[in-house]
């Protein structure tokens, strides 16, 4: 069974950064395609950015293309959402997810695994 454990969320200004971890145990993390996924209070579950097991091809929402950056680094199990230039509208809690398979595209039921999330905060 695969447990994967977010950190680093919080509260930061608009404009401000955060770098989102994803802690993966109980699995063989180098061959999954990971994502991370993010909802807002009453919205649906929304993609955010995925990348595949090799970290060689990685695929971003419009919505944060050119401001978030997905990566991974398969020795230490763990990976990666560099945040920079938030906006008001990027708060939500932030998940990550696991899909079996190398490579898995938009959509939650893509993923087999999913942590239990982190909240970030983006004030005006």
């Amino acid at each position: 069974q695969v447990q994967l454990v977010e950190s680093g969320g919080g509260l930061v200004q608009a404009g401000g950064s955060l770098r989102l971890s994803c802690a993966a145990s109980g699995g063989t993390f180098r061959r999954y395609a990971m994502g991370w996924f993010r909802q807002a209070p009453g919205a649906e579950r929304e993609f955010v950015a995925t990348i595949i097991w090799s970290g060689d091809f990685t695929y971003y929402a419009n919505s944060v293309k050119g401001r978030f950056t997905i990566s991974r680094d398969n020795a230490k199990n763990t990976l990666y959402l560099q945040m920079n230039s938030l906006k008001p509208e990027d708060t939500a809690v932030y998940s990550c997810a696991a899909a079996t398979r190398g490579a898995a595209g938009t959509g939650p039921n893509e993923y087999d695994y999913w942590g239990q999330g982190t909240q970030v905060t983006v004030s005006s």
